[in-house]
């Protein structure tokens, strides 16, 4: 891909990522209720392509 031009064109988007436990499903809805030990953001949409690209050396 070296030697190319690439255009992303799309929405750019923040994804969030949320990391925990479940131990229980809640009382009100069955629903899992989750423990959040950790978040992380990634990009994503068009950023996460545009990432992946460059990763790739183009």
């Amino acid at each position: 891909m070296r030697g190319r031009r690439i255009a992303v064109i799309g929405d750019l988007m923040l994804d969030e990522w949320y990391w925990g436990n479940v131990r229980r499903i809640s009382p009100e809805a069955p629903v899992p209720v989750v423990e959040v030990r950790d978040h992380t953001y990634t990009l994503g949409g068009a950023g996460n392509v545009a990432n992946n690209l460059a990763a790739l050396g183009a």
